[in-house]
């Protein structure tokens, strides 16, 4: 993914999914909203479910000139046709994916709030590196990254940052002139319009 001028959305999906009623939930926002990439990130281990939403989302996603990517699961984007992986594992599996999927595909990688993991996955090979979460959570260590973080990585590091985890309307605002991508999940898909709840976001950014 390039670095663009302004924000782009990076939508991720729910951890579980309807492999029938999601694609068309995604469809919808996908026609009233402008987005960069998405990222299938369910929970699930079961080969054949993950196999089926990627399908599913694959046709909508690519339908639209979007991109889609996999959590993790490397041979996965491969076998299924899907545009790359989204490493969770700071910069340990970069290399690997890169070598496993090309030169073409989209590789990022997690790094929660640490410049050492991002800059290592930059040199690595990462198209992009994410950091979150925004706020704070009880969840983990309680870790959560900073604005300055992202606004440190923008005027030193050329490689494109995705703010992603317990995004607000304030945080957006905060942040939208110092992130390339902002990684948009459980905000918008908890509640009954995620449209709604996306344009309410997208606003925040100024």
């Amino acid at each position: 993914m390039d670095s663009p001028e302004q924000p782009q959305i990076y939508l991720i999906t729910p951890p579980e999914i309807d492999p029938q009623q999601f694609p068309d939930q995604l469809a919808r926002v996908l026609d009233e909203a402008e987005i960069a990439c998405i990222r299938l990130a369910l929970s699930s281990a079961d080969e054949d479910h993950v196999a089926r939403s990627a399908d599913a989302l694959r046709e909508v996603a690519h339908a639209r000139d979007v991109a889609l990517v996999i959590s993790d699961h490397v041979l996965l984007a491969q076998r299924l046709g899907l545009d790359g992986v989204h490493l969770s594992d700071a910069a340990r599996s970069v290399r690997a994916a890169r070598k496993e999927l090309g030169a073409d595909a989209i590789v990022g990688s997690f790094c929660g709030v640490s410049r050492h993991d991002g800059m290592s996955a930059g040199e690595a090979g990462a198209d992009y590196v994410s950091f979150g979460p925004l706020g704070a959570t009880a969840l983990g260590d309680g870790a959560f990254a900073e604005p300055d973080l992202f606004q440190w990585w923008s005027e030193m590091i050329e490689v494109p940052v995705v703010a992603e985890g317990r995004l607000t309307e304030d945080l957006v605002r905060q942040l939208a002139s110092q992130t390339d991508f902002f990684g948009i999940g459980q905000e918008i898909w908890e509640g009954e319009d995620p449209l709604a709840n996306l344009q309410q976001l997208v606003a925040a950014m100024g």
